[in-house]
């Protein structure tokens, strides 16, 4: 089977206080984030590329349906600055927690970190 894209379409991190995980987020990776209320349900979008072939995503809050956890599935974003040395460095001064400092995966693969966020998702980072 031949894949043309990336088979992971979209995302979402969950929050209880989307104010400070918009502020976490936009803070540790430098980005600023589109925020969408939607009545009970609030989102706040990562910014994208169209035409991409990435997965894009969201932060997202309900009271009934998302509840942040450390355990799980753990999602990878690529380092915006090109090295997770940089985001890892921004973490804890926005009130998060690194978990697993930057690492070598292999030469070929490059490397990675863990951090916890300010809601208790585990969160992890990629660069060459």
């Amino acid at each position: 089977m031949n894949f043309t894209h990336n088979p992971v379409g979209w995302f979402e991190i969950p929050v209880r206080d989307m104010d400070r995980a918009v502020l976490f987020y936009e803070s540790v990776f430098g980005i600023k984030l589109e925020r969408h209320p939607m009545g009970v349900l609030d989102m706040a979008w990562f910014p994208g590329v169209e035409g991409s072939t990435g997965a894009g995503g969201s932060l997202v809050a309900h009271p009934d349906f998302y509840h942040p956890a450390p355990e799980g599935v753990l999602i990878y974003f690529t380092a915006f600055s090109g090295d997770v040395a940089v985001e890892l460095a921004r973490v804890e001064a926005a009130g998060g927690q690194i978990v697993v400092p930057k690492k070598m995966i292999a030469p070929d693969v490059g490397y990675m970190g863990v951090f916890t966020d300010t809601e208790g998702n585990r969160i992890a980072l990629h660069s060459r």
